[in-house]
């Protein structure tokens, strides 16, 4: 036992093991107190060693030195469509918080007044395409601004992509200022663009158009639409395409996104 005790604590024989393919585990209390009671410390094989080094060159052979790791596969249509559901409901349940808290008008009043706005602009123009227009550039003008009343009390922060802030104006936006649920359909292949219905609009309560006039009487909320999305640089085009007061069975307005604007300095603050 001396001599084992002796042979144990003689200089180089770690380094001798380590070369003859031994390999000591980590110290603890108990490997401590085994090497304190003189009995044999535990040791690794060589051919396990060997293993777990091979297999790991096997991995970065097989997928080249210096690559980086693979990365998942992009999720099924499934999985995409359950969450695509479920971040429509929680932006429902967002849009009918916010409605509690706004500040609320009279619908009756409101939707008259909107008639009155409607009627004074029939007779001031005679022709009823003009009316339609000016009626959309009256809603751009007011986008541009609600926009910003959106933004500060909605909570809601930047958009991913096209897809996702059309959900947010028809989950939230909608909900928010006229206090009504909008689905969206009809989207085209590259999501640019997509059908927002509205089985009910406050704006045509109590309304009934004559017989043969091509006014639509909505269509301030396209020039909001329009308005509003160009404040956050996504130039659209937005117009009806099925209105209940022309005898269609829903309201259904299409929003197609023409392009991506980008943010450019006036002439008169460049350099020269």
């Amino acid at each position: 036992a001396a001599l084992r005790r002796a042979a144990r604590r003689a200089p180089g024989r770690a380094t001798r093991r380590r070369a003859r393919g031994f390999a000591y585990s980590s110290w603890s209390r108990s490997s401590v107190s085994r090497r304190a009671a003189g009995w044999p410390q535990t040791r690794c094989s060589t051919a396990r060693t060997a293993t777990r080094r091979n297999s790991i060159r096997g991995l970065r052979r097989s997928r080249g030195v210096g690559e980086p790791r693979p990365q998942c596969s992009h999720r099924p249509r499934s999985v995409r469509g359950s969450m695509a559901s479920q971040n429509a409901k929680s932006l429902a349940r967002q849009g009918e918080q916010i409605w509690a808290k706004m500040p609320k008008v009279n619908g009756e009043f409101f939707a008259l007044t909107y008639g009155s706005l409607v009627v004074q602009l029939v007779e001031d123009f005679d022709d009823i395409g003009e009316v339609n227009k000016k009626l959309e550039e009256m809603g751009y003008s007011i986008g541009t601004r609600i926009i910003d009343e959106f933004l500060a009390k909605s909570g809601v922060g930047g958009c991913a992509d096209f897809a996702e802030t059309c959900e947010v104006i028809a989950k939230v936006a909608f909900k928010m200022f006229l206090g009504v649920d909008v689905d969206i359909a009809n989207w085209n292949d590259d999501k640019t663009a997509c059908s927002l219905i509205l089985p009910e609009n406050p704006l045509n309560e109590n309304v009934e158009l004559p017989p043969g006039k091509e006014l639509l009487y909505s269509n301030i909320l396209c020039g909001v639409i329009r308005g509003a999305l160009e404040m956050i640089l996504l130039k659209v085009d937005c117009y009806y395409v099925k209105d209940v007061l022309r005898g269609d069975e829903t309201n259904e307005i299409r929003v197609c996104l023409l392009e991506k604007m980008q943010v450019e300095m006036a002439d008169e603050y460049k350099e020269s």
